[in-house]
């Protein structure tokens, strides 16, 4: 029975991962469709995302009395990538349920949906990545190569959004209300996150349920750190993979279980 389940999920998830193409194409017309007749397009979210990292590097450097040219960097990269992880698992809460129509009239593996809301996503983190090389030509701050290793880090940041994602979505489309509750626990963890504050900000014994025990704190930190030019700690990769790992084995397991089930819930 288990192994049966598993092979359902593995057999979607492989099947979506192969029309790869298809959700490049539909990611890519979804952001075309959302600015569609705009001047600009997707590149108001990095205007509005670049004037709030200018306003809030400003007040919060003088409140916190963080060197601008340590603070603002740091507050640039985690802004980015908290704005990225933040929208891909609030979409991917209604990416099965905007896609009932597909669903529920093409054959197409329900994975899909999940990898457009993501790569819709990354399309858009694209754009506002650009404010932070900007934001390190301010304070006249170097990018050396020891950055490359964020692409690892992303990469690791990804497969466990891909699995958060799955569930849920999977979650989602049989109560509604749990997007809901989804959004609030965003807002309390983006405070509990060392996003705005710096970490050595913390009394030394706060450390520990602030930042050990914050697997968000860990997701960006991986690919932050190379980014700001500093080493990430073996606990922030190990606690990632883990997450990486025991995640995806609890997603196919999940999945293959409900995914029958879906097209019904919508």
């Amino acid at each position: 029975m288990l192994y049966s389940t598993i092979n359902v999920a593995l057999m979607d998830v492989a099947a979506a991962v192969k029309r790869y193409s298809l959700v490049g194409m539909l990611g890519w017309q979804d952001v075309r469709q959302r600015y569609r007749r705009s001047a600009i397009g997707p590149f108001w979210l990095t205007i509005s995302m670049g004037v709030m990292i200018g306003t809030i590097g400003i007040v919060f450097g003088q409140i916190f009395n963080a060197p601008i040219k340590e603070f603002l960097p740091f507050l640039a990269a985690g802004m980015i990538l908290w704005g990225f992880i933040a929208t891909s698992i609030t979409e991917a809460c209604a990416s099965l349920i905007a896609a009932e129509g597909i669903i529920k009239q093409l054959p197409i593996p329900l994975f899909v949906h999940i990898l457009r809301t993501l790569w819709r996503n990354i399309i858009i983190l694209g754009h506002n990545i650009i404010i932070f090389p900007l934001v390190l030509l301010a304070v006249q701050q170097p990018l050396g190569f020891y950055s490359l290793l964020s692409i690892f880090g992303f990469a690791l940041l990804i497969f466990n959004l891909a699995w958060i994602s799955l569930i849920l979505a999977i979650l989602c489309a049989r109560y509604r209300d749990l997007a809901q509750i989804v959004s609030s626990l965003l807002q309390i963890a983006f405070y509990l996150t060392p996003i705005m504050w710096l970490p050595s900000l913390l009394p030394q014994k706060s450390t520990t349920y602030l930042l050990d025990f914050n697997p968000i704190y860990h997701l960006i930190q991986v690919v932050r750190a190379p980014l700001l030019g500093q080493e990430v700690s073996t606990l922030s990769w190990g606690i990632s993979g883990v997450m990486a790992l025991l995640g995806w084995s609890a997603a196919i397991i999940f999945y293959g279980r409900y995914k029958r089930r879906i097209a019904y819930w919508l």
